[in-house]
């Protein structure tokens, strides 16, 4: 069922929900670097928290908050931004995911790598959200053509 719920709770509890799960999916991708989780888990919570509206409010108000069409652009925005910070250590004489081939003034080379992880986390976060978004669209016929 995809639209409005009858119920009027759980329109309202996802309503109020929606927002909180989706920060916490933001906390998630930005604290998976050095800690558990990261990007795929960070990237399914931030998109429960689009898909969920969808499931129980009506479809122009879903539909509205997040748009159909940004879904692959969002995705394939983060497997660019994955493969660009992966391909780079490989120009510069390190291994694909090296970021300690990467030399930047001024900072040390574990500060370097710690950044290229948070980089990569948010890329990834990035893919998952807009492909999992994507699926669920296309699933339900709403997929951008």
């Amino acid at each position: 069922m995809i639209g409005t719920y009858p119920s009027e709770v759980v329109r309202v509890v996802c309503a109020l929900l929606s927002p909180f799960i989706a920060v916490f999916g933001l906390y998630v991708i930005a604290h998976g670097h050095y800690g558990p989780g990261g990007g795929f888990a960070g990237g399914v919570f931030v998109a429960v928290g689009v898909i969920l509206p969808r499931l129980t409010l009506p479809e122009e108000v879903a539909y509205r908050l997040f748009p159909a069409s940004l879904a692959p652009l969002v995705g394939g925005l983060g497997m660019l931004a994955f493969l660009l910070v992966g391909t780079l250590p490989l120009l510069l004489g390190g291994s694909f995911l090296d970021y300690g081939a990467i030399e930047i003034a001024g900072m040390a080379e574990a500060r370097v790598r710690y950044l290229g992880i948070l980089i990569v986390e948010i890329a990834v976060g990035l893919a998952v959200f807009g492909a999992m978004v994507l699926i669920f669209d296309t699933l339900t016929g709403r997929s951008p053509s």
